[in-house]
C-alpha cells in the first residue's frame, strides 16, 4: 500500500526485499548449481580416475574414468575408496581403511610418492599412484577429500623388463667372458700370427651371434641364421658345395653361443684339413627335434682328403666339448676316411 504521498509502508517494504532475496537465493543456487555442474564434466572429461568424498570418508562422487579403473561401479555411500581390493607394491593387503585417501582424511594432509596394487573383481591387477587430498571450507575446516588414482602398471612392467634385461646381459657378459677365456687359454698355435687369426675368428663367431641377438631385441637368435653366416665365407657363390637343412629355430643364447662356436671351428678345420680344403669338398649341415623338443645338429663332410683323428687336445676338442657338457648336451665325432661326421645333441632345457 502506498500511503498520501506515495510511498510503501513497512510490510510492503519487508515484502519487496524478501523477494528480492529470494530470487537472488535462487540466481545463486543457479549459479552454484551451474558451477558444479560445470565442475562435474570437467571430472568426467578427464582420463585419469577422480573420485571425491566427505570427511568421513564416504564417497561422494566418481567419474567414468574411476568404473574403468575399479573395474566396477562404485556405490556413493562407499567407505573411503572405489577400489575392489587393494595390496601393498610387496603384495601384502592393504585395508580400505588405511589406504592413503584414509590417512589423507584422518591425518588432515595430502599423501604423495604413494604406490599401492588394486584388484578388480575379474582378478587382473593395476598399479597405481593415488594422490589423496583434503578439500577445507573457507575456514580451514576438513569437509572432505579429492583422489587421483594413476595408473603406472605400463610403467612398472617397463622397470621390471629393464630389471630383467639388466640381469640377462649380466648373465651373457659373464657368459661371454667365460667362453673368451676358454677360447684364450686354448686356442694352439706356433707363431704369433698364426694365433691372433685362429683367436679373431673365434670371437668374431661369437660377435655374430651377439648382433643377431641385438636385432632381434634379445629374443632369441636363429639356427638357420647362425649356420648360414657361419658357412658363408666357404659358400663362394656354390650353393652346391654347402647344404643346410631343418625347421628354423630360436635359440637362446647360450646354445646359441655354443652352435656358433662349434660350427665356426668346424668350417675352419674343414677349410684346413678336411672338405672344404678342396674344390670337391660337400659339407652337410642338418638339424631337427624330436617330439621331446630335443634338439640334435649333424654336421657331415665328404670328398675331402683322407683324415686322422688329431694327435693334440687343441680347442676344436677341449673348448667345444666343455661348451656342450655345460649344457648338459653330447658331442659325438667320427673320421672317415672321406670326412669327419660330428654329431651334438642337447636336451629341451637347453632350447
Amino acid at each position: 500500500m502506498l500511503d498520501l504521498f506515495g510511498r510503501a509502508d513497512d510490510a510492503d517494504v519487508e515484502r519487496i526485499l524478501a523477494q528480492h532475496a529470494e530470487l537472488a537465493q535462487h540466481a545463486a543456487d543457479a549459479t552454484a548449481a551451474s558451477r558444479e555442474k560445470q565442475f562435474r564434466d570437467l571430472l568426467e572429461a578427464l582420463p585419469a580416475a577422480i573420485y571425491t568424498t566427505d570427511a568421513q570418508g564416504r564417497v561422494t562422487f566418481f567419474n567414468h574414468a574411476c568404473i574403468e579403473f575399479a573395474g566396477r561401479t562404485p556405490k556413493i555411500g562407499d567407505m573411503w575408496c572405489v577400489t575392489w581390493k587393494l595390496y601393498h607394491p610387496d603384495g601384502r593387503p592393504l585395508p580400505h581403511e588405511e589406504c592413503p585417501m584414509a590417512i589423507a582424511l584422518k591425518e588432515n594432509r595430502p599423501v604423495r610418492d604413494t604406490e599401492a596394487i588394486a584388484e578388480r573383481p575379474d582378478g587382473s591387477r593395476i598399479c597405481f599412484m593415488p594422490y589423496p587430498t583434503p578439500l577445507r571450507d573457507h575456514r580451514g575446516k576438513l569437509i572432505g577429500a579429492v583422489n587421483m588414482l594413476v595408473d603406472i602398471t605400463s610403467r612398472k612392467q617397463a622397470e621390471e623388463r629393464m630389471m630383467l634385461l639388466t640381469r640377462e646381459v649380466d648373465h651373457r657378459s659373464n657368459n661371454l667372458l667365460a667362453v673368451i677365456q676358454a677360447m684364450l687359454r686354448l686356442t694352439k698355435a706356433s707363431t704369433a700370427e698364426e694365433f691372433q687369426r685362429a683367436f679373431e675368428g673365434r670371437l668374431s663367431a661369437l660377435a655374430n651371434v651377439q648382433r643377431l641377438f641385438s636385432v632381434s631385441r634379445w629374443t632369441g637368435a636363429s639356427i638357420r641364421t647362425i649356420v648360414e653366416e657361419e658357412l658363408r665365407p666357404y659358400a663362394a657363390g656354390e650353393t652346391r658345395r654347402i647344404r643346410i637343412a631343418g625347421d628354423d629355430i630360436r635359440l637362446p643364447s647360450t646354445l646359441a653361443q655354443a652352435i656358433a662356436v662349434t660350427v665356426h671351428e668346424l668350417a675352419t678345420n674343414a677349410a684346413k684339413y678336411g672338405s672344404l680344403s678342396r674344390p670337391s669338398g660337400r659339407i652337410d649341415v642338418r638339424w631337427q627335434t624330436d617330439k621331446a623338443d630335443n634338439l640334435s645338429l649333424l654336421w657331415r663332410e665328404s670328398n675331402g682328403p683322407t683324415i686322422a683323428p688329431p694327435t693334440r687336445r687343441g680347442f676344436g676338442v677341449g673348448a667345444i666339448d666343455g661348451l656342450v657338457r655345460t649344457l648338459s648336451g653330447t658331442i659325438r665325432r667320427e673320421w672317415r676316411s672321406d670326412g669327419l661326421i660330428c654329431e651334438l645333441s642337447f636336451p629341451s632345457t637347453a632350447i
